[in-house]
């Protein structure tokens, strides 16, 4: 049975392995991969990108506050997450189950709806950001 003082001497091992960046590029490889996949290859990706980039701009060129800026940001990154949420779903169900299954649907209804509403979560915070500025 190990002391508690054989415990101590083995911690800095356990702290070096847990701590180490081994494997770290290769998981942000595997990360900018999936993200270039979808973007090539899932139309919603593209389409949610390319707006996630025209608010950021617009945001600029209206000269948004920081705090509103980020808050811009933040509601860009929810889409796009939630895009990558659903598609992944999707792609995942799609590999389980090749014929139709209610519960499938069911569960890409679901995914479907995280997206639904992260977009009207961003039509909304679009809406309060540059409705006044547009019409100034």
């Amino acid at each position: 049975m190990p002391t508690g003082r054989n415990n101590i001497r083995k911690s800095p091992r356990i702290l070096r392995h847990l701590f180490k960046l081994h494997g770290l590029k290769e998981s942000f490889g595997n990360a900018s991969k999936g993200i270039i996949y979808l973007f090539f290859f899932h139309r919603n990706m593209r389409i949610i990108f390319i707006l996630g980039i025209l608010a950021l701009l617009s945001g600029l060129y209206f000269k948004l506050k920081g705090i509103e800026l980020v808050a811009l940001c933040i509601t860009v990154t929810l889409v796009l997450m939630a895009e990558i949420f659903n598609t992944s779903i999707e792609m995942f169900m799609d590999m389980v189950m090749q014929k139709y299954h209610i519960r499938i649907k069911l569960v890409k209804d679901i995914a479907a709806a995280v997206v639904l509403l992260a977009a009207m979560n961003a039509i909304a915070v679009g809406y309060v950001l540059f409705i006044r500025r547009i019409f100034k």
